[in-house]
């Protein structure tokens, strides 16, 4: 890693962050696994199970609206252990669900506990490095929610052949008590964590940006009205609403797609999406270290994040010509490109927050900005249920697929379009106070 000369404690708190994500997503994408299944016990048509979804990601826009600034206020440490604990449990009550109405409670419940991980990683990644390594920082954690898709297929078929479905959610729910014992023990701000071995000259360098504030211990709260009064919140709001939704998408039906177009049940399709959730990890990786070579080579942060974001948006392209293929592979192929390159994204476009605002702030726009991305999570379901119904009872699902496919292929080239517009060099915010 980067600056590993002047010390590695950084380096252990992205680990635990990208821990946390892993399980995040393990839990979230429990139920996307099982769709099929739950669909025959509980007699779920397409809309309902968007329904389920839908009020997931509705309770996961409220929590990232009102979690964001709890953060800030409380900080990272307190807020991550009441956010893991809230959705561990949530995952876990899945199993005790005896109807419809049930999922879509635990469900609820689930969003709202989850919503807190994002806020307080990226603010982690603010407190944590400067900014030549928050992107990598980013890309490393975000690459989270791919190994949790490449371990979750199989682990899932596992427990569900031997054990049934319920266990599913009893086993991937328990992880998140377990990384609460490492989070407890090793994470704190860097002007506390020197008691813990953070070095001096790892702290210096951690905090060498020009312009860039050590964290208080109280932070001087700051006015959502001033953060929704400028032009950065909304470049990134309206990234996060135009491209998060596709991710949804990708989370909660490609094992169905895989199932329903090529005849596919979880047993043989997990191989598939685990081989798209590989290739994505390393779009992750890839994506946030591309910006920081940028800027190592004197390029400014604005347009180092801009160019590699432009260069992504257009690596997701291919996957709308995934209609013309009846080859299993060719489409795991496209959709592990297109995968690959929204988590490059994703690390990117997390990292602006962090490069136009302040630490202090920077919780805030997450969720504001993670809310955008989650109302958008909830207007796509409602679209996608509708739209696959009706091309289900034309018997022509996958044309329905095929459509959905188009719409994900141009979104973040409008999505970079507008953001580009809205704000040129991604001038730094300092009057919210």
């Amino acid at each position: 890693m980067p600056g590993n000369a002047i010390g590695k404690y950084r380096w252990t708190i992205v680990t635990l962050l990208f821990f946390a994500t892993t399980i995040n997503y393990l839990d979230r994408q429990v139920i996307g696994l099982l769709k099929d299944t739950l669909g025959r016990e509980f007699n779920w048509s397409e809309e309902d199970y968007s329904h389920i979804v839908i009020a997931f990601t509705t309770a996961y826009a409220v929590g990232l609206f009102l979690f964001g600034k709890f953060i800030d206020i409380i900080g990272t440490k307190l807020g991550y252990v009441l956010s893991i604990i809230v959705w561990s449990l949530s995952a876990m009550a899945h199993s005790i669900v005896r109807s419809t109405l049930g999922f879509g409670i635990a469900r609820s419940a689930l969003g709202l506990g989850e919503s807190g991980n994002f806020p307080a990683a990226i603010k982690g990644v603010a407190e944590w490095f400067p900014k030549k390594e928050r992107a990598l920082a980013t890309g490393i954690f975000n690459s989270g929610s791919n190994v949790a898709a490449m371990i979750g297929p199989p682990a899932v078929a596992w427990l569900l052949i031997r054990f049934g479905w319920r266990s599913a959610f009893i086993w991937t729910g328990a992880i998140g008590f377990i990384w609460l014992i490492f989070w407890y023990r090793y994470y704190d701000t860097p002007a506390r964590a020197r008691a813990k071995g953070l070095s001096e000259a790892e702290f210096d360098y951690i905090h060498s940006d020009e312009g860039e504030e050590a964290l208080t211990e109280k932070p001087t709260p700051i006015s959502w009205g001033k953060v929704l009064g400028v032009k950065q919140t909304w470049a990134f709001v309206l990234g996060k609403f135009l491209t998060d939704p596709v991710w949804w998408f990708y989370l909660f039906w490609i094992p169905s797609y895989f199932n329903t177009t090529f005849g596919m049940n979880l047993s043989k399709s997990w191989i598939d999406v685990s081989i798209l959730y590989t290739v994505s990890s390393f779009g992750s990786i890839m994506g946030g270290h591309l910006s920081g070579w940028f800027i190592k080579r004197g390029m400014p942060v604005y347009k180092a994040r801009k160019t590699a974001m432009f260069l992504f948006a257009l690596c997701v392209l291919p996957i709308m010509f995934i209609r013309f293929t009846d080859n299993v592979w060719v489409a795991v192929g496209l959709l592990s490109l297109a995968a690959a390159a929204h988590q490059a994204w994703s690390a990117n476009i997390f990292t602006t927050a962090s490069d136009m605002f302040p630490k202090h702030a920077v919780g805030s726009v997450v969720g504001i900005g993670g809310m955008a991305g989650s109302v958008g999570g909830i207007l796509f379901p409602f679209f996608i249920g509708r739209l696959l119904d009706h091309f289900k009872l034309l018997g022509h699902l996958s044309a329905g697929y095929n459509i959905i496919f188009v719409i994900c292929g141009f979104a973040y080239l409008v999505a970079w379009v507008v953001m580009h517009f809205l704000c040129r060099q991604m001038t730094r915010v300092t009057n919210l106070n």
